[in-house]
């Protein structure tokens, strides 16, 4: 009961890279983690076509639902803070005691998915720090979008630093889409006119 109540806590835990460039809408933990992991469930199906694998989906989506809890008792340290403070061990630390009094199966699995995304010692876990990587450049790439150039920093080093094919050619098209993008063509406006006149328009 106490671990869930913990866990309520990724909604308010702000994701704090992007503080340093002055953004202020920042997404919480867990809306990180949450399109972290649609992302990582998309992969994953590429990947598989993609290489003639068989690997899971739903486990990818589990590890990185995950796998970022221990942040609820460290913060999300950014990469400044990092140079002071070791973040992977700290996480690992907190993460570790997070799930101490779970039911032993489910303490072993959670423990199982935080290795491997952070050492990337099975291909799920390569797939899942890729789409955790991803979900930072989307966000990056919002806040560019809306005129905070200093986010091409993050945009640019997740470039660096994705390993898979599919998570290279969906980044390669995120850099050439507008976050808006997604709704044109979708809005559909219906009103009437003081004469009587039905008018409808949708975007083309």
């Amino acid at each position: 009961v106490n671990y869930i109540f913990e866990m309520g806590v990724l909604s308010k835990e702000l994701h704090n890279g992007m503080k340093l460039i002055g953004a202020t809408n920042l997404h919480s933990v867990g809306e990180h983690a949450l399109r972290a992991a649609q992302i990582g469930y998309i992969l994953t199906i590429l990947e598989n076509e993609k290489h003639n694998l068989n690997l899971s989906p739903e486990r990818v989506a589990s590890i990185l639902i995950f796998h970022d809890n221990g942040e609820i008792r460290i913060g999300d340290l950014h990469k400044v803070a990092s140079r002071y403070i070791d973040a992977r061990e700290a996480e690992k630390n907190a993460f570790t005691d997070q799930v101490e009094f779970l039911p032993e199966k489910a303490k072993k699995e959670l423990l199982n998915y935080f290795n491997e995304i952070e050492e990337r010692t099975t291909k799920e876990g390569v797939i899942a720090k890729d789409a955790d990587w991803l979900e930072t450049a989307f966000a990056a790439k919002e806040h560019y979008d809306l005129g905070n150039t200093l986010a091409i920093d993050w945009i640019t080093n997740v470039g660096k630093a994705i390993e898979t094919d599919s998570a290279k050619e969906i980044f390669e098209e995120m850099t050439k889409t507008r976050f808006t993008d997604w709704w044109t063509g979708l809005k559909k406006i219906l009103y009437k006119k003081l004469d009587g006149t039905n008018i409808s328009h949708g975007d083309k």
